[in-house]
């Protein structure tokens, strides 16, 4: 597979030890710049960022589900969210799911996983959904599932951000480093909204990656043409 928000396979060894090498991310995983160095001399990555990134790996997903009806990554988490120097998202890991052995799943897995998964070598393109919500919610929230998992007395990242939403404190669920920017606020909600509607309990609840990609793209068109109006409004009053 090929696209440009996949990371590109350059090389493998196949023999007793299986080995992949893959280009050269160097800004590293999407989970170490949102849970990494959270302390004095952190650079928070700002709403714009954050933005380009869920689209980049929507469309990565996308790709490869384009690529066959039955075609899904299997398991999607912020770790395998890598990006290049210019903070351009691309998707790690891609097939390795369905050569995995089947083994318990870990905390940091689990909180990503659809509900209906029983085998994670057998994972569908609405799981795949599913994991994308929850890694939407990461992004909104800064909260990894697996913090939710084991902090939140086991309560889930979608089933947290959900018990807050209805209690209409949607605002609380956002991520500190989210909340300077005011004039970006209904296009958080909006985000949230699609990550929420992702993560739904039911698969055929969910929308496709093709949709998710669409309301991403409206989102932030809406998002620059109210900061186009806000910039006019500033020239007229000067």
């Amino acid at each position: 597979m090929e696209h440009k928000n996949l990371v590109g396979l350059r090389a493998y060894y196949y023999s007793k030890e299986r080995l992949l090498v893959y280009e050269y991310m160097s800004m590293g995983s999407l989970s170490s710049l949102l849970h990494g160095n959270r302390g004095a001399g952190r650079t928070p990555l700002n709403w714009d960022t954050r933005s380009s990134i869920a689209l980049d790996a929507a469309r990565g997903i996308e790709y490869i589900h384009s690529t066959s009806p039955t075609a899904s990554h299997g398991n999607i988490k912020s770790s395998n969210i890598l990006l290049d120097r210019s903070y351009e998202a691309r998707v790690s890991d891609h097939g390795l799911a369905t050569l995995a052995n089947p083994t318990p799943i870990p905390n940091r897995v689990a909180g990503y996983r659809a509900p209906e998964i029983t085998d994670v070598r057998k994972v569908s393109q609405k799981a795949d959904v599913y994991s994308f919500g929850v890694l939407l919610l990461e992004l909104l929230t800064g909260k990894a599932p697996a913090q939710a998992l084991l902090n939140e007395e086991g309560v889930d990242l979608p089933r947290w951000v959900q018990s807050v939403v209805k209690e209409e404190w949607t605002s609380e669920v956002f991520d500190l480093e989210l909340l300077r920017y005011q004039n970006v606020e209904e296009e958080m909600v909006q985000l949230l909204q699609l990550a929420i509607d992702c993560a739904a309990q039911y698969p055929d609840r969910r929308p496709t990656m093709s949709e998710v990609v669409g309301r991403i793209e409206e989102i932030q068109q809406s998002s620059m043409l109210a900061s186009a109006d806000e910039k006019e409004d500033q020239a007229d009053s000067v």
